[in-house]
């Protein structure tokens, strides 16, 4: 591989790193899931288990494993997870949206990172 690569810092935002709509409410509810599946492996609980206990649907739950996230809003995220017996606290900071510097594209199977452009072979886009 003679092809040189630039590496470029991500803004801790994957979702705006891709200049996808939402990418806050998409970040935010990832790691609600992420905390989801986190509760269950912590008491051990298969999806079934989690829906005896929750009353859940367990077919929630395994979209939640597999982050098969968009039948969920941040509310219903939430409300799992207080089902489970954890506790979600929110902090919001108030800013200027920054702007991804250079996003990232496709091409083959390389991530090209080059200026205002989009990635729009990304599943998630």
């Amino acid at each position: 591989m003679s092809e040189k690569l630039e590496v470029v810092r991500g803004s801790g935002n994957v979702f705006r790193d891709f200049g996808l709509r939402g990418a806050d409410a998409r970040q935010l509810k990832a790691i609600l899931a992420a905390e989801i599946v986190k509760a269950l492996d912590r008491e051990g609980l298969s999806v079934r288990g989690a829906h005896g206990r929750t009353g859940i649907a367990a077919a929630d739950f395994s979209r939640i494993r597999n982050a098969d996230l968009g039948r969920f809003t941040i509310d219903r995220l939430m409300s799992i997870i207080n089902r489970l017996g954890s506790r979600v606290e929110v902090r919001v900071k108030v800013g200027v949206p920054r702007r991804p510097r250079r996003a990232c594209r496709r091409r083959g199977d390389a991530l090209i990172v080059g200026r205002d452009r989009t990635f729009a072979g990304h599943p998630l886009a």
